[in-house]
């Protein structure tokens, strides 16, 4: 018998357990859902912004100031398969032509247009009128033109002769401003082009023992922040791309001294920017024609903005890591 107000031991409570499970259930069910679609619409997007940039380049006039090198070859490959019509220039005549050779070996020939090459050496500056010249008679006009030469040098300052000054200049900053200067009335009156700089981080901080490669870059990178105000009007896009520094091949080994403190600026993956990634990063600039890209972890990244908010701190830590160095 129970006595009313008594709990029947034998009586279960009643179960609420299967709202929970549902409710466990469907949260289970729903995040791998939204995860999948998440990673198909991005998977789409990137599909697709690939697509329209290789139709960006069809038929257009793209040179590329040092084809020679492994960022230079990746985007002669990508642009060649994309049906541009390219100007390459490089310090090698037979090295160019094994360039075209092989470009013409790995594509289409109905698709694609045979390369023209040009040699072109920042180094003599006295050619630069007559390589400009060459560069216009190629196609009679210039629709894209990729700047990534660089010439690097790591030393102390009181050890840099000002010849290695004045030749980190002609090839980072005089070179490639010369060639812009010599194209740009071409493209003003055609009212289209679209100037690529491809620039190292250190375009926008300083590092220890690179003070001429650094003051190089910082040049270059202030006259095409400029430049791309001054020719808006004319339809004509400038774009700057810096990283922390491209990677000649998968297999190669960072040279940074792990007791620099700042040496960490130029780690990624840990080895830099791969030309694989460079060029894809152009590719799609050239498609949403973006002003300013980077191309760094957010190690570096906070190095930029440390420096423009909190100098100070950012001073020292570059001290530190040079007597790090010594030590």
């Amino acid at each position: 018998m129970i006595v009313e107000g008594e709990m029947d031991p034998n009586a279960s409570e009643p179960e609420i357990l299967p709202d929970m499970s549902l409710g466990w259930t469907t949260t289970v069910l729903v995040v791998p859902i939204v995860v999948v679609l998440t990673a198909g619409f991005f998977y789409l997007y990137d599909v697709i912004v690939g697509l329209l940039s290789k139709t960006s380049v069809r038929n257009k006039v793209v040179l590329i100031t040092d084809a020679l090198s492994g960022l230079g070859k990746e985007c002669a490959g990508v642009f060649h398969k994309g049906g541009a019509r390219l100007i390459l220039c490089g310090k090698s005549w037979e090295k160019l032509e094994e360039l075209a050779d092989e470009l013409a070996n790995s594509s289409d020939p109905t698709v694609t247009f045979p390369p023209k090459l040009v040699l072109l050496d920042f180094d003599d500056m006295g050619s630069m009128p007559e390589v400009i010249d060459e560069i216009l008679e190629c196609y009679g006009c210039l629709d894209i033109l990729i700047f990534n030469n660089s010439l690097k040098v790591k030393a102390p300052a009181q050890s840099l002769s000002l010849e290695m000054d004045r030749l980190l200049m002609d090839n980072n900053y005089f070179g490639p401003i010369t060639l812009v200067k010599g194209v740009l009335p071409s493209m003003i009156s055609r009212r289209n082009g679209h100037l690529i700089l491809v620039n190292s981080i250190q375009g926008k901080i300083a590092i220890p023992f690179r003070t001429a490669y650094s003051a190089s870059k910082h040049a270059v990178q202030a006259f095409f922040d400029c430049l791309r105000a001054e020719v808006e009007e004319f339809g004509i896009s400038v774009s700057t791309i810096n990283h922390t520094f491209i990677c000649c091949s998968a297999a190669g080994t960072t040279s940074a001294s792990k007791s620099l403190l700042w040496s960490l600026l130029f780690v990624r993956k840990p080895l830099g920017v791969s030309p694989e990634e460079a060029s894809a990063e152009i590719v799609k600039t050239l498609s949403n024609k973006k002003k300013e890209v980077l191309i760094a972890p957010s190690l570096p990244k906070m190095a930029i903005y440390a420096r423009s908010f909190f100098p100070n701190m950012f001073f020292s830590v570059m001290a530190a890591g040079v007597k790090n160095d010594k030590m």
